[in-house]
């Protein structure tokens, strides 16, 4: 048995019962409270609660160290008195300031009885905050040799200093709070470097895609100026298409951006889902003509009046149905539009479309931002926004195999009650 094992043992023995199962369910308490690594001022703010509870102080505060600046901050400050915000607004130390600076200094946990009688004490934190400090326990928080910060309690209710006991307690708290600390800030770290790699992807992506756009409308503008200058219309018919294609992309790119860029809430409105369905058929049949693509249409079981934001679900036909356009084969493409009311009165609309369909492992991520199988030509947000809409009308979008092979999206639209939105 180590001499350090012999310690722990000594300081236990002078613990009351009570006190002792206090300490215990307290401990238990705040290592269940360590799955909030990722919510760190939750965290932290309770583990502080139960601290002063457990070492029965009347006030406690979480200082961290700032390596930048060498000092310390006040990260959590609670008391039932005096103004704790000022602390955190104005108070910083030194390394060797104030008896905290002390424990971040020599890494050594500082209990004095009268606060006020100790040479080190930093009397500007009570006059800041309007707190008297008397008893205080200072613990140094470190992990793997760096320095986290400094864990105080101060004032023991009833009067009096801070035990032995408690000093014992605390840095198995401070133990605890710098480990979660650590390991919030490592968490942090590695999402912001995903979160930047992520963004750095899509930024890429959508460079290439406007780059491919805009290689599109100079070629076409430089044809049609061309033309003009020559008086030669054959030019300028021949570039309109591409022209026109071009501002098209564009337009829909920024409809998309703006889509998924905030919420929305859905302007419910009556309308005619055939009205919106032939909307999309005009949209698409330049693209439906040039690839020769069978577009079969059936409304015929849908409600003659539905109620929904008919600029979004526009805009939810207009990405499924040209995607579905995307993925056709060359020759003998086909894609069918069915749109029918459920007996629940939900509006239920399917594409499908006979291509190479949707493998289970890109389903799993084929609504996600920025995610796209076309390379370049794609910007990984029609779905995306679709799915967005979707949502915000309260209804549901899936992916599964149609039965010509291909790719079957499926939306599901509930009706709001009359006198409802």
């Amino acid at each position: 048995m180590t001499q350090h094992t012999l310690d722990t043992a000594a300081w236990l023995h002078e613990i009351a019962p009570d006190d002792l199962r206090r300490t215990v369910d307290v401990l238990y308490r705040v290592h269940r409270l360590v799955v909030l690594v990722t919510d760190l001022p939750t965290l932290l703010l309770s583990i502080m609660e139960e601290s002063k509870q457990v070492a029965q102080a009347e006030a406690c505060a979480l200082m961290l160290y700032d390596a930048i600046t060498e000092d310390l901050y006040f990260e959590v400050a609670l008391g039932e008195s005096g103004d704790q915000s000022a602390l955190k607004r104005e108070v910083r130390l030194k390394l060797g300031q104030g008896i905290a600076g002390s424990a971040a200094l020599t890494r050594q946990s500082v209990s004095v009885a009268d606060a006020r009688t100790d040479d080190r004490f930093f009397k500007q934190a009570d006059e800041t905050s309007g707190f008297e400090t008397r008893s205080l326990l200072a613990v140094p928080l470190v992990d793997r040799d760096a320095l986290i910060g400094v864990l105080e309690v101060v004032n023991k209710v009833g009067g009096g200093p801070f035990t032995n006991a408690d000093l014992h307690v605390m840095e198995m708290f401070g133990s605890l709070v710098a480990t979660s600390i650590a390991n919030a800030r490592l968490i942090e770290q590695n999402l912001r470097a995903e979160r930047l790699a992520a963004i750095g992807q899509a930024v890429a992506g959508l460079s290439h895609y406007t780059k491919n756009i805009i290689t599109g409308l100079s070629g076409s503008v430089d044809l049609i100026d061309q033309g003009l200058s020559q008086n030669n219309s054959e030019f300028i018919l021949r570039s309109w298409p591409i022209f026109k294609r071009s501002t098209q992309k564009i337009s829909d790119f920024v409809e998309d951006m703006l889509s998924f860029s905030k919420p929305r809430k859905p302007l419910i409105e009556p309308f005619d889902v055939r009205t919106v369905v032939k909307d999309v058929s005009d949209t698409v049949s330049g693209t439906v003509a040039k690839k020769e693509i069978g577009l079969h249409i059936d409304c015929a079981r849908a409600a003659p009046t539905v109620r929904a934001d008919q600029r979004g679900l526009y805009r939810v036909l207009l990405n499924l149905v040209s995607n579905a356009a995307d993925a056709v084969p060359r020759t003998n493409g086909v894609i069918r539009l069915h749109a029918e009311t459920a007996d629940s009165g939900a509006l239920i609309i399917e594409v499908a479309d006979n291509g190479p369909g949707v493998p289970d492992e890109i389903a799993r991520q084929i609504f996600d931002p920025f995610f796209s199988t076309k390379g370049s030509r794609g910007t990984g947000l029609g779905l995306a926004v679709t799915q967005k809409i979707v949502v915000e009308h309260g209804g549901q979008i899936t992916v599964s195999r149609a039965p010509d092979g291909g790719a079957l999206f499926r939306v599901v639209i509930p009706q709001e009650v009359d006198g409802q939105e």
